[in-house]
């Protein structure tokens, strides 16, 4: 587990160095104009929605590992030709590579938590791999600003050849992973081939947990770099500065909250930790409405955006141990890939979608937009509670397993026998 973990966080410490770059990169320092740029993030995203329906079941036949080191080949390579393509073609095609590679890697190292880990820590193993991939994340991004500079290309070579080296590091590090084979253990790996969507779509409870999470991904990360930040410079008058300060601080809160957080989220049911972060971002959306109001400074609208972004750190903090222990809960014993992959692609078509809708809608229909998002925010508790009349007792509550497992079957001596 530590080293998943390990090669999980290094991966994102790639990523950190090139994603807040990928537009300037592309529409500036190549000269290729913004029209190749959001045709790259397109790329990007569409690439991510190609493979995923087949990565699930790929893993559950040929195990994580296997699918896994493909996936951070082509992260690699993708990384890699997107620092040295100076053309429209060989940048799409990278984007391509790059987005496909890291899709797949996502439910694959989820499937590799789920095989080395039992209900009882699950929790906490989730949570720390969010934890890491954000640190990795933030340092990446904050040594990765420091190194580039628009008019070198050769840093963002730099850049690119980094992050395509994380990805060699991972695949090494799972090259010396040995899953586990204990009997204790072996209830996490596959035990025979079969199901397919057939069977995942009659799985009443997980259909609501994904229609639940494309809620959740559309309201917060579809509206972060897209209608969130435009709704900031046009309504609030946010520096695009300030952005940057904003995001940070949605970090921070994930790195500081996250094991407080945790704490509380294991002696609860998820179902209601997550409704709770329904109404965290319903009250983080309506501060985000008077930001944009007017009626105070700058200094408060620029405090009341950054707080926006916070309260959406404290959700993220108390859903990473919640929705994706849930989902390998949820999933018989040959599906763990297909259901984590099902996740990851309802996922990214939230990432594809929420742009698409927010990013018009923040630019122009201010008022419009926050009642939206915040109705959003609003369904997710509504629907979280739906989906906690789904489960079962220790799937929404799992420490009522660990307290099962404690008690001790008391021993009773037969009575003696009485001579007559």
């Amino acid at each position: 587990m530590r080293r998943i973990q390990a090669g999980s966080a290094l991966s994102a410490f790639g990523l950190g160095f090139t994603v807040p770059y990928l537009y300037v990169y592309v529409a500036q320092v190549r000269d290729l104009g913004a029209t190749t740029a959001g045709i790259v993030l397109a790329v990007f995203a569409m690439a991510a929605l190609v493979v995923l329906p087949f990565s699930g079941r790929a893993i559950d036949r040929r195990g994580p590992v296997p699918v896994l080191l493909v996936a951070a080949v082509l992260a690699s390579l993708g990384a890699l030709g997107m620092g040295l393509s100076g053309s429209v073609g060989a940048v799409v095609g990278s984007a391509a590579l790059l987005g496909a590679g890291t899709a797949v890697m996502q439910p694959a190292l989820a499937t590799m938590i789920v095989w080395c880990s039992d209900p009882a820590t699950r929790t906490r193993s989730f949570a720390m791999q969010f934890f890491l991939q954000n640190l990795g994340l933030g340092v990446g991004g904050l040594i990765g600003g420091q190194l580039v500079d628009e008019s070198r290309p050769g840093s963002f070579l730099l850049l690119f050849s980094i992050e395509s080296a994380m990805f060699l590091v991972l695949a090494g590090i799972v090259l010396t992973v040995r899953m586990p084979g204990s009997p204790a253990l072996q209830g996490a790996r596959p035990a025979s081939k079969g199901g397919g969507v057939r069977a995942l779509l009659g799985h009443k409870a997980m259909v609501q947990l994904c229609v639940l999470g494309f809620v959740l991904f559309f309201a917060c990360y579809g509206q972060f770099e897209s209608g969130l930040a435009a709704y900031g410079t046009e309504a609030a008058g946010i520096q695009p500065s300030t952005l940057g300060i904003a995001l940070a601080a949605n970090t921070a809160v994930i790195v500081v909250a996250q094991f407080v957080v945790l704490r509380f989220v294991e002696r609860r049911r998820r179902s209601r930790v997550i409704a709770a972060v329904g109404l965290i971002w319903a009250v983080a959306w309506v501060i985000a409405g008077y930001a944009g109001l007017g009626n105070g400074s700058q200094a408060m609208a620029t405090a009341a955006f950054v707080s926006t972004y916070a309260l959406f750190g404290l959700g993220e903090a108390m859903l990473s141990p919640t929705v994706a222990p849930l989902v390998a809960d949820l999933a018989p014993e040959s599906m763990v890939g297909q259901y984590n992959s099902a996740f990851a692609l309802v996922k990214q078509l939230a990432l594809a979608v929420g742009p698409a809708v927010g990013g018009p809608m923040g630019a122009a229909l201010h008022g419009p937009y926050i009642v939206t998002f915040v109705l959003f925010s609003l369904g997710i508790t509504f629907l979280a509670l739906r989906l906690g009349r789904q489960l079962t007792p220790v799937q929404d509550h799992p420490a009522l397993a660990a307290r099962t497992s404690r008690v001790v079957a008391q021993h009773v001596p037969e009575k003696e026998s009485v001579p007559a």
